[in-house]
């Protein structure tokens, strides 16, 4: 049986993984699904510290979130006030403004996280 134990190495991670897997199916409030909870900590807290996630590209989460939701850009027109803008910003030739963050955080859901960060401008 696998005993639980703090994630040190790639190894370590892998079993905890493969333990996941098996206790996946645990019902609720049996101790199996203790263990399960406890292993999900672990692997995140791991995963956290050694493959941590780089926020993507604000103008790829764009275009990944229109075309995930089938969606066209003619939405995004809608939400951003008009077509030129909207090509502007797509084209890398006028950076998002806060407002334009907020309209696609709370019409499209977007994450204002995503798209806060930084990215290159092509003039």
């Amino acid at each position: 049986m696998y005993s639980l134990k703090p994630i040190r190495s790639q190894e370590d991670y892998k079993a905890s993984l493969k333990e996941i897997e098996r206790l996946f199916e645990a019902p609720q409030g049996t101790p199996e699904f203790d263990r399960l909870e406890i292993l999900v900590t672990l692997v995140e807290a791991y995963e956290n510290k050694h493959e941590p996630i780089v926020m993507p590209d604000p103008i790829e989460a764009i275009l990944y979130y229109l075309e995930s939701q089938g969606l066209t850009q003619q939405h995004l027109e809608a939400v951003i006030g008009s077509h030129d803008r909207a090509m502007e910003i797509l084209n890398r030739k006028a950076p998002l403004t806060l407002e334009i963050i907020r309209q696609l955080n709370q019409k499209l859901g977007i994450s204002a996280q995503v798209l806060i960060q930084p990215y290159a401008l092509a003039y």
